[in-house]
């Protein structure tokens, strides 16, 4: 089925996928779990005041944002309300432990049945943390008055459940890898996010009707932030690497020669730096929330560390917590691609497989010379995680729209994974073609 020129490539390229039964049936079976986790998003925890928790999460930017990541979950407090964030912890966790300890490097390093270990430990360690983050989400809306006092005996069945949500959505999104288009625990977190996108923009449109300008000014940086992180999340520097290989055929020695390149992404650390300064951020609002004085009364110190970490709060207090974003975004992200690449290990893969880099020694002068592309890469990386993670600032401080959120995380999210989708589905399609299912 040849491509028609007058259509764009992705609608093509999604007429082609559904010309397809096996691909046809792959999007309608992750449809049908995207819609089955949006249903699961809206059971309700008993002993929820719901008009309370509307109130609150209108009154709170931080709740707000928080909401945005659990697909509205969190806005009703369903059994869904921590989305699928304690597993993504919980791999982070392990990232950063497989180098350190032992056992794991040497699970690590033993193919396929060592990464099933390591996975069913992610699962274990997801399983505490989301008991943890509950009960911690719990006590915040329960403090707020957004759920009724409860015992012992409820509040346990409350962390179960929260604790099975989560659970349940991390086996929807491996169902959606497996049967599905891949990417099952990302897609999930994308479904989230779109879900919540038109009510938030929309509600903002409304509000803001009178400022044209505003708008105007905050769809256009909304569209600059959308291009800049796909070309930052595309952009790598290309390696190249020769391999040297000796042949025997018909008794004789032959010596074999081929290059190719190694990709090095320029945002090799994704939007998992974003995820750790947020959560940094978040913490010492969180703890002070619970010893702050109530309203009407006068503020204590508790009150003040509240209004220093809410991103809300008007300059020049409010750039505090920008500036500090701004700086712990750049330190995560070298910290993450540092453990990222030094877990590749490029330079012992390059000489076990017999490629070398032209004009550098193998071992380690390939290590540091690796190590220097890789830091000045980070750079660039960096500055536009920064960038982006401030942007909402931008947004706020140049259009005087408050009502409208730019939440630079979710458009990050929402963009690499429609971006890794669309290859996979791109690959599958390219692989037809060369096996001649399509004509």
């Amino acid at each position: 089925m040849p491509q028609t020129q007058s259509r764009p490539r992705l609608i093509q390229a999604m007429i082609d996928a559904f010309s397809l039964p096996d691909l046809r049936q792959k999007l309608l079976f992750t449809f049908a779990m995207l819609v089955i986790f949006r249903f699961v998003a809206h059971v309700p925890i008993p002993g929820v005041d719901v008009a309370a928790l509307q109130q609150i999460f209108q009154r709170s930017q931080l709740l707000g944002m928080l909401d945005l990541f659990s697909g509205g979950a969190m806005r009703y407090f369903s059994i869904a309300a921590m989305g699928v964030y304690p597993y993504i912890t919980s791999s982070i966790i392990m990232q950063l432990l497989v180098p350190v300890i032992p056992a794991l490097r040497k699970l690590s390093e033993e193919g396929e049945a060592g990464r099933n270990r390591i996975n069913q430990v992610t699962h274990w360690l997801t399983i505490p943390l989301a008991a943890l983050q509950g009960f911690a989400q719990l006590q915040l809306l329960r403090s707020q008055g957004g759920v009724l006092p409860t015992g012992p005996l409820e509040t346990t069945a409350i962390v179960i459940s929260l604790t099975a949500g989560t659970m349940f959505l991390v086996w929807l999104g491996e169902l959606i890898t497996e049967r599905g288009i891949g990417n099952g625990v990302s897609i999930i977190i994308f479904g989230g996010i779109i879900a919540q996108l038109p009510t938030q923009v929309g509600g903002g449109f409304v509000s803001a009707q009178s400022n044209w300008i505003g708008i105007a000014v905050f769809a256009v940086l909304a569209l600059v932030t959308v291009v800049m992180i796909v070309i930052f999340t595309e952009g790598h520097r290309r390696i190249p690497v020769q391999y040297a290989r000796t042949a025997f055929k018909g008794g004789k020695m032959y010596r074999q020669a081929g290059s190719t390149y190694v990709p090095l992404r320029v945002n090799m650390a994704g939007m998992i730096p974003l995820i750790f300064a947020m959560s940094l951020l978040i913490f010492p609002g969180t703890v002070a929330s619970y010893f702050a004085a109530p309203n009407g009364q006068e503020p204590n110190f508790a009150n003040t560390i509240m209004l220093w970490f809410n991103p809300a709060t008007a300059l020049p207090i409010g750039l505090f917590y920008w500036v500090f974003y701004f700086v712990l975004v750049v330190a995560f992200t070298f910290f993450y691609t540092m453990v990222i690449f030094e877990q590749m290990d490029l330079a012992r893969t390059l000489q076990r497989q017999g490629g070398f880099i032209p004009g550098v020694r193998p071992g380690k002068p390939t290590t540091d010379y690796l190590n220097g592309v890789i830091n000045r890469l980070t750079w660039g990386g960096a500055i536009f995680l920064a960038v982006v993670a401030i942007m909402p600032f931008f947004a706020r401080s140049l259009t005087d729209v408050a009502n409208m959120t730019l939440s630079s995380t979710g458009i990050l999210i929402v963009v690499g994974v429609a971006l890794d989708t669309m290859k996979q589905i791109e690959a599958q399609l390219t692989m037809r073609r060369y096996e001649g299912f399509l004509k």
